[in-house]
């Protein structure tokens, strides 16, 4: 694969000091992610975490259709889920990266299934006024298994949680602020002046003790998070064993109603 092409389907910019931002750059595909994002991604994290002089990092999706609509489903329907993932970080190269410094998601648009555990998976959260925020994976037979399973009960009152979940039905912005998911809801046009704000508020604090805080804040929340994904894993895993595993994704791509066999 050539490398400049991976380059151009995530961009990554020094935007202010300190600062970087990541955007996810393909609108024609909603931001879904693909193998060449995820290695895009993986290299940027670990570009980001080695360079002494960023200190906050802003993730966003190009365009206003969409932040990510998750998983590139035709990779998916054609068997090629682990094109997605790393061993290591998770979907996206991202999900489950070991970072010490901070990411802040400025939500250009829906941000659904992996796309939204990708937003999960930052420490700050800033969306549009319309933006819309889901996990339909159970209606396409998968599960939320890139960290949604846990961290969303975690961000949501249960029920909430637990609707979105199980039927796979999205909430507003609105909602989405009124419950805590997000951290400000801005019109289109000011969430990535918002963003930076943000970014710059972040970066004000000793960049070593804002990393130390929230390493202590991430195991307040986290501290069961590797017996939980040990569970999201041997869920999939069952899932992927199934006739409907490929039926969803078929049935995204071809544009019709999946015809589930619950086996």
């Amino acid at each position: 694969m050539d490398p400049a092409k991976d380059e151009d389907v995530v961009l990554l910019e020094r935007v202010a000091p300190h600062i970087a931002r990541v955007t996810l750059n393909r609108p024609q595909a909603r931001n879904a992610v693909n193998g060449e994002v995820v290695r895009r991604i993986t290299a940027i994290v670990e570009e980001t975490e080695a360079d002494p002089d960023v200190w906050v990092t802003i993730v966003t999706g190009a365009g206003r259709h969409a932040f990510s609509a998750g998983a590139d489903l035709k990779a998916i329907a054609g068997g090629d889920i682990e094109s997605v993932r790393t061993p290591e970080a998770g979907f996206a190269g991202f999900v489950f990266a070991k970072r010490a410094k901070p990411w802040i998601a400025a939500v250009n648009g829906p941000a659904l299934a992996g796309g939204l555990e990708i937003m999960l998976a930052c420490e700050l959260a800033i969306a549009v006024d319309d933006a819309v925020f889901g996990m339909p994976e159970v209606r396409r037979s998968l599960v939320a298994g890139a960290g949604g399973l846990w961290r969303l009960p975690r961000s949501l009152p249960r029920l909430v949680a637990n609707r979105m979940i199980l039927t796979g039905k999205p909430i507003t912005a609105a909602q989405a602020l009124h419950f805590g998911l997000v951290n400000e809801v801005v019109p289109f046009e000011s969430l990535q002046h918002r963003a930076l704000e943000l970014a710059q508020e972040v970066g004000a604090g000793a960049p070593l003790a804002v990393r130390e805080a929230l390493a202590v804040a991430r195991a307040a929340c986290l501290h069961s998070e590797a017996e939980l994904r040990a569970q999201a894993v041997a869920a999939m895993q069952r899932i992927r064993k199934t006739s409907d595993f490929l039926e969803g994704p078929r049935a995204f791509v071809e544009k019709r109603e999946p015809r589930w066999q619950g086996r």
